[in-house]
């Protein structure tokens, strides 16, 4: 659907339309000397505000109203101020203000607003509108994110291998040993987890707190966003590695399937990096496009809902997105939906061709080390995922993690001697693992060492400046006549 066929509530537009209707934009004459600078640089400006300042910006001109409600202002406030501790209302701005009613209250009681009731953006009543003749790509992007229809063709490629009755020698001969993704489609509906409905997650774990965004939050409370979250364009997830600690009973309905089992970071015991997650989310919720952390392979359990994935080989990498050097950080679409709307096709018409499925209930993927990946959730989804380490995947495990920058999972101060923990826990626990290991890791710096040598004797001699070179012919050093001595050399 086109920008065009949306109405903003507010009457935003994007940019472009004011070039092409000729139309002036209202937005300049409503914020004076604010002007001058570029949406960007005003939204950063504003997002140093606090919330009285917002409201008494919003009194001051129709266009600062439009910039002062900008709803993710408020989430951020939100999620500062009040952290896990909210009863979301309709919108962020909505839910500031009914926390903002408690605070004559308890300490970490909370005003229960209304009952949720979901509502279409269409169905807001706002006191202003500007004819359509405010234009800004930056206030109406989130929006139209948030509410445009998922297109179809993003939803029809199905090319990563479905597999059921698969053997573990199969598997690790087909998949994990040439590093290639598969679902599987006969492993979760054998789970007691399959009864982990929303009704039963929230009679059981209701008040519990769970890691949603960061931040500490009651299931229940997560429930209510998520059923009102249809116009934020990128939604909280629940992703909650604490859950077999505080419910623990959670991490019992299900087994780790015999493909994974051998996880040789287990050999760590509570020291290991992270390493399984509960996770939860409404529609167009998701994780944008990452490796999995420390070199680690994973495999992600779908419970209830459908997530769309994304992948790409390690070696390339997604459209849109631009890692840093060491590939710690990462810029990328903030919204999964936008990162579709602005670079699937480019993604389609690239020589190597992304796999992409969906996983539905029942399906679980295997996300190979190294591989890109981002999943958007299509409906509501609970999902669990673990990440492991095999004998495929340990030497890159291990050759990884003795850069102790890159290492991720567990606290800073345990980084730095992670490689050296892993290596001491596999030669006492796995003996003739390690053994094979340090047999791999000899060879492989025989190999290097060699290639090093090769490379020295095929390289120029600073020092000396002479070429190595091949001589076809006469041998210099015996040659009297240059014109009968010919001399072909290939300089390297």
């Amino acid at each position: 659907m086109a920008s065009s066929e949306l109405k903003h509530p507010l009457g935003i537009q994007p940019l472009g339309n004011m070039y092409l209707t000729g139309a002036q934009n209202h937005k300049a004459a409503g914020i004076g000397q604010l002007a001058q600078l570029n949406d960007e640089i005003l939204m950063s400006v504003l997002g140093h505000l606090d919330a009285q300042s917002l409201g008494r910006l919003s009194t001051t001109s129709k266009a600062c109203y439009i910039f002062a409600c900008h709803d993710e202002l408020w989430r951020a406030l939100v999620l500062t101020e009040f952290m896990g501790n909210f009863h979301f209302f309709h919108s962020w701005r909505g839910t500031y203000l009914c926390r903002l009613a408690s605070t004559n209250l308890e300490p970490d009681s909370v005003v229960e607003p209304p009952p949720a009731k979901k509502r279409r953006a269409s169905e807001y009543s706002y006191a202003i509108n500007l004819d359509n003749r405010f234009f800004s790509d930056l206030l109406f992007q989130p929006w139209f994110c948030a509410n445009v229809p998922l297109c179809p063709t993003w939803l029809e490629v199905e090319n990563v291998d479905r597999r059921s009755q698969l053997s573990v020698e199969e598997f690790r001969r087909a998949y994990e040993a040439p590093n290639r993704p598969v679902v599987i489609t006969d492993v979760v509906g054998k789970w007691d987890a399959s009864k982990l409905t929303r009704e039963y997650l929230l009679q059981a774990y209701g008040d519990r707190p769970t890691i949603v965004g960061g931040y500490k939050m009651k299931l229940h409370d997560y429930y209510r966003y998520a059923d009102q979250a249809g116009n934020d364009d990128q939604p909280l997830y629940l992703f909650d590695k604490h859950f077999s600690s505080s419910a623990s009973k959670l991490a019992c309905d299900y087994t780790v399937p015999e493909y994974f089992s051998e996880d040789l970071f287990a050999a760590l015991g509570a020291a290991r990096p992270d390493f399984r997650w509960l996770i939860v989310g409404p529609q167009r919720s998701g994780s944008t496009f990452h490796k999995d952390p420390n070199c680690t392979s994973a495999w992600n359990a779908v419970i209830k809902g459908a997530k769309k994935w994304v992948l790409f080989p390690p070696s390339c990498i997604p459209p849109g997105v631009h890692p840093s050097e060491d590939g710690l950080d990462v810029a990328a679409p903030v919204s999964l939906v936008e990162w579709f709307l602005n670079f699937y096709d480019e993604a389609l018409e690239r020589g190597i061709q992304p796999l992409e499925c969906i996983c539905r209930e029942g399906d679980l993927l295997f996300v190979p080390r190294g591989w890109w990946h981002m999943a958007l959730n299509l409906e509501h989804s609970v999902a669990v995922t673990q990440n492991f380490v095999s004998q495929v995947n340990l030497p890159h495990v291990r050759k990884y993690i003795k850069q102790a920058h890159l290492v991720s999972g567990c606290e800073h101060e345990d980084r730095a001697s992670l490689a050296e923990r892993f290596d001491h826990a596999l030669q006492e626990q796995h003996p003739a693992l390690w053994e094979q290991e340090v047999k791999k890791d000899s060879e492989r710096k025989e190999r290097a060492h060699n290639s090093k040598a090769l490379s020295n004797l095929f390289a120029s001699d600073g020092n000396t400046g002479k070429e190595f070179c091949f001589n076809f012919g006469a041998d210099n050093e015996m040659a009297t006549n240059d014109d009968s001595a010919k001399n072909f050399k290939f300089n390297f």
